[in-house]
């Protein structure tokens, strides 16, 4: 690809997206506040730069893979920020979780600056960012921007999603994870009751794959994770709550009742509020036990 391409937010999921694309043999411009994490995109062939202006200068395409709602636009449409200092026809593909009137309002000052913009969010685990089977749910309104992109979203992952027009990437992605983050909770606190009912984890663990209360946080995430003591982020309880808060937020906007959602999410609140908030979200199986005076399950 002879386009000059710029990716901006290399965290725990953009770190490994952008590597898979530099592994692929296609040339990277990248940027991160943190610069060990940027230097770990750098040691496979990443280009590094001293600010993020530095890092779009002639870019055709600007990635954006940044935490929450406010970074996006700061470094987006802030003062000098990437909107303004890109030529007209360039296509901006923002990957963050993000408030929909957020992803809204950048795509306007995106079409007022006639440039193109895709949001495509991610789906699935860091682990899969890594590995580059990634998922992706992509809005767009023009089918040639998404062209020049397909190929990235290939180098990152497995799976690409056309959600619609732009903004219904981010609302898929909004609702897919209140739904992953509710059925945690519930999978927390149903393992949390097996345990306190002296049940055998592995007898239970049977029975729910049996039945229509199978799911992928008992048998893939909690499995892979917290029940083999494991909980080191993949996804913080941070980040799961600050997802949930975009989907009541969102609820409200339009008028939709979300009372499980409201109630899981004042789990996470007091979650986050100790030592749990940086550890993967799977660790709320030892936070709804230690509530409950219960020695936490393990295989």
């Amino acid at each position: 690809m002879s386009k000059k391409i710029a990716f901006i937010g290399l965290g725990a999921m953009g770190g490994p997206m952008a590597s898979n694309i530099i592994k692929k043999g296609i040339k990277l411009s990248v940027y991160d506040i943190d610069k060990i994490r940027m230097n770990e995109v750098v040691k496979v062939g990443g280009e590094s730069n001293q600010n993020i202006n530095e890092c779009i200068k002639n870019a055709e395409i600007v990635i954006t893979m940044l935490p929450a709602t406010e970074q996006v636009k700061e470094v987006l449409i802030g003062k000098n920020g990437v909107i303004e200092n890109l030529n007209p026809g360039s296509i901006i593909m923002d990957m963050s979780t993000i408030a929909p009137v957020g992803t809204d309002l950048i795509a306007d000052k995106c079409k007022k600056n006639k440039l193109d913009f895709i949001d495509a969010p991610v789906g699935r685990l860091v682990s899969h960012a890594v590995s580059g089977d990634s998922l992706f749910m992509v809005g767009c309104n023009n089918e040639m921007a998404f062209k020049q992109v397909e190929p990235l979203l290939n180098c990152m992952g497995t799976s690409i999603i056309r959600c619609g027009k732009i903004g219904t990437g981010i609302r898929a992605k909004i609702v897919n994870n209140f739904q992953i983050l509710s059925i945690a909770q519930i999978t927390a606190e149903a393992l949390t009751l097996a345990k306190k009912l002296d049940l055998n984890l592995e007898v239970f663990k049977e029975v729910n794959a049996g039945t229509t209360a199978n799911n992928g946080q008992f048998h893939v995430n909690f499995m892979s994770k917290v029940l083999k003591n494991d909980t080191e982020p993949g996804f913080t309880i941070d980040l799961a709550h600050k997802d949930m808060g975009l989907a009541i937020e969102a609820g409200n906007n339009f008028r939709v009742g979300l009372p499980v959602g409201a109630s899981v999410h004042a789990v996470y609140s007091q979650a986050r509020s100790s030592d749990y908030s940086k550890k993967d979200f799977s660790a709320l199986l030892d936070y709804a036990c230690e509530l409950a005076g219960v020695k936490p399950p393990r295989l």
